[in-house]
Formats: C-alpha cells, structure tokens, sequence
C-alpha cells in the first residue's frame, strides 16, 4: 500500500509540474495574442454555423453539386482579384483598425441581408462576393499582423493555439450549425453569424498594436509594391518551393471538403443535416487533438513529419472513397459511424499539414513585407483552387462521387511524389528566427 501511495503521489506531482508548465507557456504567449485569439475564436464559431447551413440550403434548394460549386467560386474568384491590393493595404495601413472594420462591416452587411430578406440564391451570390471582398482585406491584415503578436521561436505554439480555438469553434459550430438549420433555417444561422462579427470587433480593438509605415500617396505605389512582393517570393527559392507544392495540393485538396464530401453526405448517403453537422465536428475535433499534440509537444519538430503526415492523409482519402462507394458493406449507422472515426483521425493528421507549413512560412517573410508576399501566394492558390472546383462540381453531377473521389487521390499521391523525389529536403527544412519589421507591439 505504501509503495502504491507513493507511486500516485510521484504521477500526481509529474501531472501538477506538467501542466504547470503548459499553463506558463501559454502565458507566455501574451496579453495581445490572446484577445487576437478569442476574438477568432468568437467570429469563427458564427462562421461555422453559416458555413454548414449555406450548403444545406443550397442543396436543398437545387439539389445540385454544380450550384455548390457557383457558390464556392463567388467566394473565391473576388478574393482571388482583390487579393493584391489587399496585400498592399495591409503593409501600408493600421492593420488592427483594418481588422476590428471590416469585421464590423461584414456585421452589418448580414444583418442588411435579414432585414431586406435578400435569401434568393442569386441574391446569396451577390451577399458571397461582398462577404468575400471584405473578407480578403480582413484576412490580409490579420495574417501580416499575426507573426508579430508573438517571438518567433513561439510561432508553432501561438499557431496551434489559434488554430485549436479555431478548431474548438469549428467543432461545435457544425453541429450547432446542422441543428439551428433544422430548427431556425438559413436566417437564424446567418443572424449568429452577424452577431458574431461584433464580438470579434470587440475583443480585436483592445489588441495594442502600432504598425508605422507610409501610406499610399499614388496608384503607382500599388504597383511597385505588389511587384516587390511578387518578386521577393519568386526569387526565394525556399518560399516558392513551399507555395507551388502548396498551390498543387490545393487544387486538389479543396474541392475535396468543400465539394465532394458535402455532397457525397446529403446527396450519396442521404444524411440528415444533424449528422452532416456532427460528420464535419468529428473532422474539427480530430484538428484539435492534432494541434494540442503540436502546440504540447512537437512544436517545431512537427515540420519534421510533413511526409509522414501526407502518407496517412493519402490511406484517410481512400477509406473515406471505399465507404461511398458500392463496394461498402455497411448500413447507413455503420457508415456514419465510420465516417465519424475516419474524420477524427483524418483532422488530426491535417494538424501536422497546415501548422508546421504556416510557421515556416511567416518566419521567413520579413513583417514589412508579409502583407505583399503572403497575398501574393494566396492569389496563387486561389488560382489552382478554382481549377479544381470548376472540375469537381460538373463531375459530380455526370459521374459517382467515389469516382471523383478516387481521381482527386491519384491526382494528390502524384504530387506528393514528385516532391518527395525532388524537393524533400527544402519542404522539411526550416529557415527564419529573428523578428522582422518595423512594427512596434506594446
């Protein structure tokens, strides 16, 4: 019994010093951060909810893979266009008063939408292509301003952490989001998501932040920026590694969740929209488990096991394939339950993707220049997202989803060969470290 005693007492002291430490790294990670974070946080949750009833209700409306796939592109095309001068203000202006306004104007532009009830799906095409332009100059601002909230070294840990708060949102808003469509419809979803907006506007406007930079005097000016840009991520052969391997898994990769999945559960699987909302939650929780791990663990090792991660995306996307596809033995309970294990592991796994790729990022572009640099790399890749999507959409309304699924699986395991063949090393190697800029976090 003594020796038993003992044993629980040396594991509870191990337990103790263990989160202790958690909580003083994260404590570490400032006062700044943190309202950064919370107010992602609350603005994501309300995008979630929108963003799992809009396809709903599309679906239900048209029924159709094409039209999700119209909706999709709104969102994108107009990022893909403004995304430059986007970029440009970003450096050139106060980028927290660029993000607390554009999340108050995107506010009152949803609660515009309920009060003149603009619910027709040309009218929602419209609302997608504003939402997106604000979008792109909010996004902009906040993905410059992010690496500066932080000390480099601490970039993994601040990533995971964000990205565990976004997830967190993600993982109750879709079935929060299935469960208020079933109940409310798309208007009680889009009033959460306008309210949402302004809690994030809160929290945002007590960030202290300074960003001292000229503004622009002359069009020339955008210009010569977005070439700086341009040219500063060309000729990097680091970063442009990093972007075209980026750009090509996107095109493949996206309208693989923002197409083929959806579709295949509502219109395949015939799931109600509860268990559409909860399949989505399972892929969300899985995320945070994965960045938990990153954020208490690996940190920046995580980078290390880029190839190891893509290797078992590739087994999650031919499992998700066979269990869509005639060949499936289950029943539709069975299904949904081994979706809902598929996506928890398939989450964890996209963890190690995504984080370790944004941290080597942001640590390699200097703060002045990453508004530029980094919008220059979206349009990139919203270039190849759309390729993709223009494809899938038409696809699936000609040919059965694990078909489609199975090209987008070919189509990835090529590209991840060729890179594995030939630039392995750069995509596992980690560049940066000092703090950038001229930007002054009080």
């Amino acid at each position: 019994m003594r020796g038993r005693r003992k044993w629980t007492e040396r594991s509870s002291a191990v337990v103790v010093r263990g989160l202790g430490k958690m909580l003083d790294d994260l404590r570490s990670l400032g006062k700044n951060f943190w309202l950064f974070a919370v107010g992602r946080f609350i603005s994501q949750l309300g995008w979630a909810v929108q963003d799992v009833a809009l396809p709903l209700y599309v679906l239900d409306k048209t029924h159709s893979g094409g039209m999700m796939t119209a909706f999709i592109l709104a969102e994108m095309i107009p990022a893909m266009i403004v995304m430059p001068f986007a970029g440009v203000v970003g450096d050139r202006y106060n980028r927290k008063k660029l993000m607390v306004w554009f999340d108050i104007a995107r506010g009152i532009l949803l609660f515009g939408v309920l009060a003149f009830n603009l619910l027709e799906l040309n009218q929602l095409i419209v609302v997608q292509v504003v939402m997106a332009v604000m979008g792109t100059f909010f996004g902009s601002a906040t993905s410059a301003m992010f690496p500066d909230l932080v000390e480099p070294d601490e970039l993994e840990r601040a990533n995971s952490v964000n990205s565990s708060m976004n997830i967190l949102a993600r993982l109750v808003g879709p079935a929060l989001g299935g469960f208020i469509y079933a109940v409310g419809g798309i208007r009680l979803a889009i009033l959460i998501n306008a309210v949402s907006f302004f809690g994030s506007g809160l929290f945002e406007a007590l960030i202290k932040y300074e960003w001292r930079t000229k503004e622009l005097e002359s069009f020339s000016q955008v210009v010569d920026d977005l070439r700086e840009g341009i040219s500063y991520l060309l000729s990097n052969r680091y970063l442009r590694t990093l972007m075209f391997f980026a750009l090509f898994m996107m095109a493949f990769g996206q309208p693989f969740g923002a197409v083929l999945m959806p579709y295949s559960f509502r219109e395949v699987l015939k799931f109600s929209s509860y268990q559409f909302g909860l399949l989505e939650s399972a892929f969300m929780l899985g995320a945070l488990a994965g960045n938990m791990l990153i954020g208490m663990k690996f940190g920046r090792k995580a980078g290390m096991y880029l190839f190891h991660a893509l290797l078992f995306d590739g087994f999650m996307i031919l499992l998700f394939t066979w269990a869509i596809s005639p060949l499936s033995a289950f029943d539709r309970t069975g299904v949904f339950l081994f979706l809902a294990t598929i996506n928890v592991l398939w989450g964890a796994v996209e963890a190690f993707l995504s984080v370790p790729l944004n941290s080597k990022i942001q640590r390699a572009v200097p703060s002045e220049l990453r508004g530029r640099v980094f919008s220059a790399m979206a349009v990139m890749m919203h270039v190849s997202g759309p390729l993709g999507l223009v494809a899938v959409g038409p696809l699936l309304d000609r040919f059965p989803a694990w078909g489609v699924s199975l090209g987008l699986w070919a189509g990835m395991g090529a590209v991840v060969a060729y890179f594995w063949m030939n630039h392995r090393e750069t995509l596992l190697a980690d560049v940066g470290g000092e703090k950038n800029g001229n930007a002054e976090v009080t």
